[in-house]
């Protein structure tokens, strides 16, 4: 199993894994996207549903209420402090059935106490992603919607995978928003 270059993603960005896809990277005053040397810069959509405690509800993975987020859709969001917001990509990902990835968080924004939590793209998975965003500081984040919020690494394996997530019908297969959790 490898990790996959620049040049490989621009293979599979023309079979559709990844669409829009970005050929450049580096843009002023905009914080990166697009295909990188070994990855790629995925952006964050302009939809975000930011944690509220205003009901006190408990969070419940197995039972979660909806009611714990605020809906936004803007060009900037702000994540409050000791908080979190969750958000989709602009991209849309087809991951092939020898393929998984690995998605870390851009140094801009961890620079700045914002830390992104993705789960790994499976083999055979699609979809929009759902990313987490985390204000790790006391003070309220800025969060700039269609720039780069984190970057995925693709790994190949030696052959596909016996069971991949597309043939297990995994509950996240095909999610087109911000997607909560499910069971």
């Amino acid at each position: 199993m490898g990790i996959k270059s620049d040049k490989w993603i621009k293979e599979q960005a023309k079979k559709g894994m990844i669409e829009p896809f970005e050929h450049g990277q580096v843009r002023a005053g905009v914080i990166s996207y697009g295909v990188s040397s070994y990855g790629y810069d995925i952006r964050v959509a302009d939809e975000f549903k930011v944690f509220t405690n205003i009901n006190n509800t408990l969070i419940d993975p197995k039972n979660f209420d909806s009611n714990s987020f605020v809906t936004i859709k803007n060009n900037t969001c702000i994540v409050p402090p000791n908080s979190f917001a969750l958000a989709r990509t602009v991209e849309y990902f087809r991951i092939p059935e020898n393929v998984i990835t690995v998605c870390l968080g851009k140094s801009t924004y961890a620079r700045c106490g914002i830390i992104i939590n993705v789960t790994p793209f499976e083999p055979g998975w699609e979809g929009y992603v759902t990313l987490e965003i985390s204000n790790t500081t006391p003070l309220p984040a800025k969060i700039y919607a269609n720039e780069g919020i984190a970057q995925v690494l693709f790994f190949e394996g030696d052959e596909p995978c016996e069971i991949s997530y597309k043939a297990k019908k995994g509950k996240y297969m095909g999610q087109v928003g911000v997607t909560l959790p499910r069971l």
